[in-house]
């Protein structure tokens, strides 16, 4: 299936689970609406599911051969580097965006939430953060658990050793570097075979979702979820800026090619179904395998903008309705926090909801004030999931840009002879 008719099959996907979700809200009773709710649901979960099942090898493949590929400690150390600093400033404007924007919309204000209780609030468990907790969880200690449990970040600590190791020995790791790259040509084969499923899944996610909840739930927050995803605009144009500054005007075709997963990722609320197709987009784009296959996976673990502007928009949020006010230091105190819990959120379910719980205990908010984000969350994560995927991609470009790559009309920099991808071999997704 080409790349724009997949496109077109998903947004059709996309408009009739509405369609059909509204309809069957309003015309059928309660039980008939979860029943349809949680029976077309298990198309979800087995596309998840497949999705799942792809990220763990094609991580592993595509990281160890893009680090083997590099040549040197020296090249990946720098590349590791620029990475880590791009993402870390990423994620302080994305904080400071969420803090900014609460602060002058205020939509808490007035609401004067009494938390009687934080019952209600279920399979949230805050956690302290520590960095001792934090290594502990980074660290592998087997790689099949790692994998089995799709522990992102454990894999990609995994895949940079190997990657390091297979470079140092040499010929003698030439064999096994051909076995992996192999590997991916399967994987990315597999991918479009999974990928095909990806109408279907949207039309059963969004029928569901808007069958057993409504289009009221919608209405009735509109002014909230409004100006949340206003701030995620606000981060979008922030983040493309900057990168038409540094890149060039070439980036805005970047920005037109990742909006096929970015669509998948906003649809199916999952960033990891967005991840073989974000890979091939930068691919084609003209950001070399090395570079591509190094940055994104680690994005992943560490670059998830979306929901770092969710958290500081919705802790503060929370305490507006509470009518608790956080000083200038305090929401200070807030984003510095914010800025190491958050590098802890990937693979964590509901990740997000848990970080917002850890942060509103440390400053004295009612966890109960989480009653007020759990009907619309599902919704809200539409969005935080699409951003991720559009940051990412953007990191992609930049950091590829600081090594010298040329991406075409339009970018900045002298151009230089592309290296071979994976994508643009004869065996590519679109085969």
């Amino acid at each position: 299936m080409k790349s724009k008719s997949l496109t077109t099959w998903i947004i059709i996907g996309l408009i009739t689970g509405i369609i059909v979700g509204f309809a069957l809200n309003s015309l059928t009773s309660t039980e008939v609406t979860t029943s349809y709710a949680k029976n077309i649901s298990i198309i979800t979960d087995i596309f998840l599911r497949l999705i799942k099942m792809i990220i763990a090898p094609l991580i592993i493949s595509t990281l160890i051969v893009g680090i083997a590929k590099m040549g040197d400690a020296k090249t990946l150390g720098r590349v590791f580097s620029k990475t880590l600093l791009l993402f870390m400033v990423a994620s302080f404007i994305s904080i400071t965006v969420g803090l900014v924007i609460v602060n002058i919309l205020a939509p808490g204000v007035g609401i004067n939430f009494v938390a009687n209780t934080s019952s209600a609030v279920t399979n949230i468990e805050p956690t302290t953060f520590s960095f001792h907790n934090f290594i502990a969880h980074a660290i592998p200690t087997s790689i099949i658990d790692a994998m089995s449990r799709n522990e992102i970040l454990q894999i990609v600590i995994f895949s940079i050793f190997m990657g390091c190791s297979l470079s140092a020995i040499g010929k003698k790791g030439e064999p096994i570097i051909k076995i992996l790259d192999s590997l991916v040509y399967v994987m990315l084969k597999l991918t479009s075979y999974v990928m095909l499923f990806a109408p279907i899944t949207v039309f059963a996610a969004i029928s569901a979702m808007i069958a057993e909840r409504g289009l009221s739930v919608l209405i009735s927050t509109s002014i909230f979820m409004g100006e949340f995803y206003f701030t995620l605009a606000l981060l979008w144009l922030i983040l493309i800026g900057v990168s038409v500054l540094i890149v060039g005007r070439c980036i805005l075709r970047l920005v037109k090619n990742i909006m096929q997963p970015a669509l998948l990722a906003f649809t199916t609320s999952s960033s990891e179904a967005a991840f073989p197709g974000t890979l091939e987009k930068l691919e084609e784009f003209g950001i070399s395998n090395k570079i591509a296959s190094f940055v994104l996976p680690i994005g992943y673990s560490f670059n998830l903008v979306g929901s770092m502007a969710y958290c500081s928009f919705a802790v503060i949020f929370i305490g507006q309705a509470c009518n608790i006010h956080l000083s200038m230091g305090e929401q200070i105190a807030m984003l510095l926090i914010l800025m190491l819990t958050s590098k802890g959120m990937a693979g964590i379910p509901r990740a997000s909801l848990v970080v917002i719980a850890a942060t509103l205990t440390q400053f004295n908010i009612p966890e109960a004030g989480l009653i007020l984000l759990m009907g619309i969350d599902p919704f809200l994560d539409m969005g935080r999931s699409a951003t991720n995927v559009m940051s990412n991609a953007m990191g992609a470009a930049l950091v590829g840009r600081w090594e010298g790559e040329h991406y075409g009309d339009g970018c900045r920099g002298t151009p230089k002879e592309k290296s071979d991808n994976f994508f643009t071999d004869k065996i590519s997704l679109k085969s």
